[in-house]
């Protein structure tokens, strides 16, 4: 469980790391096993058309020489970070300007500023999957495969294991930072998602899909008794 918050407070802390020079590099995980051949074939034909929605999708407003990002005010009340503070670590770490919008916070950085951040986003994205399938505190989880834009996973797990422990919170940690990661490459605060399927590894078949931002929407609808 504690691995778990790390994992969330990294993401939401993530502009602090994307200036520091001595972020420690994790090597790619190796692709194994297989999941069913239907969703496989899913992730590979979205890894093969996320490069052209890049080109297209930057809402991340890409100017010659500035960039604009918004991002969702929800991300930093998990951390209780008023404007005051996300300005100060955002102005500390190169980011030229930052813009309360009410329910989202817009950064505007340099073009080279952007792309440092997005390759130091990737390597938190591998750090934070190796973390998981690693941890032993989520011993059911065998694999994660993941689509380059990041808005698909596949969970391979022990299913019994599985439904029987907590291990479901490491979904919503890769469900928040491939959201954050997607905000940051372009998608607009409307438009992101992240979808993680969850694959029995001995049968080899999805027996669960949890989409995110929707999740946390259906959770505000539950009723505690």
């Amino acid at each position: 469980m504690k691995k778990l918050w790390w994992i969330l407070a990294a993401c939401l802390f993530m502009l602090a790391a994307c200036s520091s020079d001595t972020s420690s590099s994790s090597d790619s995980a190796e692709e194994s096993g297989e999941a069913s051949q239907s969703e496989a074939q899913a992730v590979s034909n979205e890894e093969s058309s996320s490069s052209e929605d890049k080109e297209t999708s930057v809402e991340v407003d890409k100017n010659q020489t500035s960039v604009e990002v918004t991002i969702p005010k929800s991300f930093f009340e998990l951390q209780n970070q008023n404007f005051d503070r996300i300005k100060a670590e955002a102005k500390e770490k190169g980011i030229n300007e930052v813009i309360d919008n009410d329910s989202t916070v817009t950064y505007i950085m340099s073009s080279s500023k952007h792309k440092e951040m997005m390759k130091e986003m990737e390597k938190q994205m591998t750090a934070a999957i190796e973390e998981i399938k690693n941890e032993d505190n989520y011993s059911s989880i065998q694999d994660i495969q993941a689509t380059k834009s990041y808005s698909e996973f596949m969970l391979s797990v022990d299913r019994e294991e599985y439904e029987n422990s907590l291990d479901g919170f490491a979904v919503m940690g890769l469900g928040v930072t491939g959201m954050l990661y997607q905000l940051f490459d372009g998608a607009g605060p409307e438009e992101y998602d992240v979808t993680v399927n969850v694959v029995d590894a001995a049968k080899e078949e999805v027996f669960d899909t949890i989409k995110y931002p929707q999740a946390f929407e259906d959770l505000k609808d539950v009723e505690v008794e």
